[in-house]
């Protein structure tokens, strides 16, 4: 199984937008894999979760967290092999453990753990929670995006992770972001 939460080695450029729910990240994703005329890794915890609502209307228990991040690696996986120069990720791993860590009283998983340690990537989007929250059915923390923000900031931190923070609106983050990774791409 840990073989399956392992990056496999690639010859792109690997940005990761990461924050709480509703912070933009998904937006953000697609307009920059267009930009750079490039693929992006969708968050496949929200296509899981949302199957599993559907037909059992239960949200995420920890067991769950292994097969999202099993199926969140093989997704990245694949896509890297698409592309030659950046990468986009709507989440990593490191994102699955902030929220196991904040939705099971401090818990996460030790392979998950050592994979969201080992996986590296060049540049983290850390995506500010001055965006509209959006409800939908997976959503459940509108009231707490102070916290989680401060945890999705506390992991970068806690771990080394190089990041950008990204605020204002569409406009403001796609031109910050693409600024960051022309210089990437530029080294």
């Amino acid at each position: 199984m840990e073989e399956k939460l392992k990056q496999q080695p690639s010859n792109c450029i690997k940005v990761v937008l990461f924050g709480p729910e509703s912070t933009g990240k998904t937006t953000l994703s697609g307009q920059l894999a267009r930009y750079y005329n490039s693929v992006w890794v969708p968050e496949y915890a929200r296509e899981y979760l949302q199957n599993k609502w559907n037909n059992e209307r239960k949200t995420c228990e920890p067991k769950d967290l292994l097969p999202i991040a099993i199926g969140q690696m093989k997704l990245e996986n694949e896509l890297a092999l698409k592309t030659d120069s950046v990468l986009i990720c709507d989440t990593d791993l490191l994102e699955t453990k902030v929220y196991s860590e904040a939705y099971y009283q401090g818990v996460c998983n030790p392979i998950l753990d050592k994979y969201a340690q080992e996986n590296t990537y060049d540049l983290y989007f850390l995506t500010y929670i001055d965006t509209p929250w959006e409800a939908d059915d997976l959503r459940d923390k509108p009231d707490e995006r102070e916290r989680m923000f401060k945890a999705f900031e506390d992991a970068l931190k806690k771990h080394n992770k190089p990041f950008v923070l990204l605020k204002g609106g569409k406009k403001e983050r796609l031109k910050k972001a693409v600024f960051h990774i022309n210089k990437l791409l530029n080294k």
